[in-house]
């Protein structure tokens, strides 16, 4: 037991495969995201990583908080380059040159990365069946750049590149669903994430690890510069996000869809969004249009989850 800490009844690995001593900024939920990824897959892990936050704060020179082999890729080349290990590991374990063993091969992505510029590279991975997964640290826009929009900003969220002012909303299209995506790939295991939930998290990480094939992890992660909110308050927003049905948690297994958190009591979208400053100049009717929309989306997603 001395390697494993013991929190509501589970067993957590004590050891940090990404370390402390980074810079992300504070209140950062992406770093906690990764930190929780990491210790759900253990030390037989090889990560390449897009171009983003996490690789920045993450690898200047001359120091790491990595702890497994790493590789810092493309923005677009994550799911390319991890798949090139997973077959590059079977090919050399074939040829005796390694032990046979279960080597986890991931790629990860911010959103831009996966929704935008890596989207055809990740189709391609899912395509071939590679045993690996793609984890998207989902924080709704470019923000290591100066948080410009992302196929993956919610309708109406104001950016840099998507400004609100008096004839525009700001963000003019809605989210991109990527797990839906994943889904239309027959990938055998898609779930849905945040780090305001880290034991939903971590055991589904250790299911997409378990699953034979492609599996894609969507973690949303909840940025305070970006969403223009208090630092301490990220893992409240996440918790809002999952509350009011605007970010599920659910996973789809061999064909099933399953709801792996169901809110008590669900939160109107309004009390998610009245304290972020990226929403501050919509109007009644802006935010009643997005409840009625989360509101059907929800309520089709219960529906998949009851035909599971």
């Amino acid at each position: 037991m001395d390697k494993f800490s013991v929190f509501s009844s589970r067993l957590v690995e004590k050891a940090e495969y990404f370390t402390s001593g980074h810079r992300a900024c504070q209140g950062c939920a992406e770093a906690l995201a990764v930190r929780l990824v990491m210790k759900a897959l253990g030390r037989d892990t090889i990560v390449a990583m897009s171009t983003g936050c996490m690789e920045i704060i993450s690898s200047p020179l001359p120091t790491t908080a990595w702890r497994v082999p790493w590789i810092h890729v493309a923005f677009e080349n994550s799911s390319a380059v991890a798949s090139g290990c997973e077959v590059g590991l079977k090919a050399m374990m074939r040829k005796g040159k390694l032990p046979a063993k279960k080597i986890n091969c991931v790629a990860m992505g911010g959103d831009g990365a996966t929704a935008d510029i890596g989207m055809g590279q990740l189709s391609g991975a899912l395509e071939r069946g590679h045993d690996m997964i793609y984890v998207c640290y989902d924080n709704e826009a470019y923000m290591n750049t100066g948080i410009q929009r992302s196929s993956s900003t919610p309708w109406g969220a104001s950016t840099t590149t998507s400004p609100a002012g008096k004839k525009s909303i700001g963000q003019h299209t809605q989210k991109k669903d990527m797990a839906k995506i994943a889904i239309a790939h027959n990938a055998p295991y898609v779930a849905t994430a945040c780090s305001s939930f880290p034991f939903d998290l971590m055991e589904k990480v250790k299911k997409a690890a378990a699953t034979p094939g492609p599996a894609y992890l969507h973690v949303l992660s909840v940025c305070p510069t970006g969403w223009r909110i208090q630092p301490e308050e990220a893992i409240k927003y996440g918790r809002l996000a999952v509350d009011c049905c605007v970010f599920p948690l659910y996973e789809y297994e061999n064909g099933k869809y399953r709801l792996t958190y169901k809110p008590g009591h669900i939160q109107t979208v309004n009390e998610y969004i009245k304290g972020q400053g990226r929403f501050r100049h919509l109007t009644p009717a802006d935010i009643d249009a997005i409840q009625a929309r989360t509101t059907a989306d929800y309520e089709k997603l219960l529906k998949l989850c009851d035909e599971g």
